[in-house]
């Protein structure tokens, strides 16, 4: 009986010490894909003594603040233009961990079923941050749309165009309210996890989409005194594995892209 009870109380200790040597790694991201990937690594995290708590936001602000604060250990939801536009613009210091994917931003519309159909004078809603504002116009100017002043210019805004053909009346508007003012406006430049979000399918849905070739990847992003820590390098390596890889593909066709 004594010997059963000693067994019992050794495995007691035994979980006990595992559960108390696990590295704990705060991890902030957005809804979709973000946080369903890192929900998705949690359990090869947890065999590799890593537990994964993930904070979800829906704002592209806070998960960067929040990190540099020391309140998380880390964030994944964007791509490194709007993080270096971030960090010269606030004064941070974060830094990128690993580039898992790419989500193809899309040109939406309830309201035409094809560019060929928007008329002069229309109204077409964008990102109002520098990068992902930028990066619309880019889009549309490969469509012919419009021509910037500085066709290469990943930062440019509505006051950078050159040409207008069209005309087209242009409403900067923050990235996560896009989806819900589509029926307000003839066109939205989204990006994909707020599109996925809303129930839009990039691949069936937007009339005009960056091909996979886009260099906006999504990053982990961490600070300088973390980045190389035992928890964050397992955290990027389970992050562009080929199990993150299939679950990528099989599960968004297409809308969301992997990076490795």
């Amino acid at each position: 009986m004594n010997f059963k009870k000693t067994l019992v109380a050794l495995a007691a200790a035994a979980t006990f010490t595992s559960v108390a040597s696990a590295e704990e790694l705060s991890v902030a991201a957005t809804p979709v894909p973000h946080a369903e990937i890192l929900e998705h690594v949690k359990p090869m995290l947890a065999e590799e003594g890593v537990e994964l708590e993930v904070k979800v936001f829906t704002d592209y602000i806070q998960p960067n603040i929040q990190v540099d604060q020391e309140r998380l250990d880390a964030n994944y939801f964007q791509h490194q233009p709007y993080l270096d536009e971030f960090n010269a613009g606030r004064g941070t210091d974060l830094v990128t961990v690993a580039g898992v994917h790419v989500e193809p931003f899309g040109a939406y519309s309830s309201r035409i079923s094809s560019l060929d159909d928007l008329e002069d004078g229309a109204v077409v809603a964008i990102p109002n941050d520098p990068t992902n504002g930028g990066r619309a116009l880019l889009l549309l100017q490969k469509a012919g749309l419009i021509t910037l002043e500085d066709p290469s210019k990943i930062t440019s805004t509505a006051s950078d165009i050159a040409e207008n053909p069209k005309d087209l009346e242009f409403k900067e508007l923050e990235a996560a309210t896009l989806p819900r003012i589509l029926d307000q406006v003839d066109l939205a430049l989204i990006n994909t996890n707020y599109a996925l979000e809303a129930g839009l399918n990039p691949t069936e849905d937007a009339l005009l989409i960056e091909g996979a070739e886009s260099p906006y990847v999504n990053i982990l992003v961490a600070r300088p005194d973390n980045k190389d820590s035992d928890a964050m390098k397992k955290l990027a390596e389970a992050l562009r594995s080929e199990d993150v890889k299939n679950f990528i593909l099989e599960k968004y066709e297409g809308a969301v892209v992997p990076a490795f």
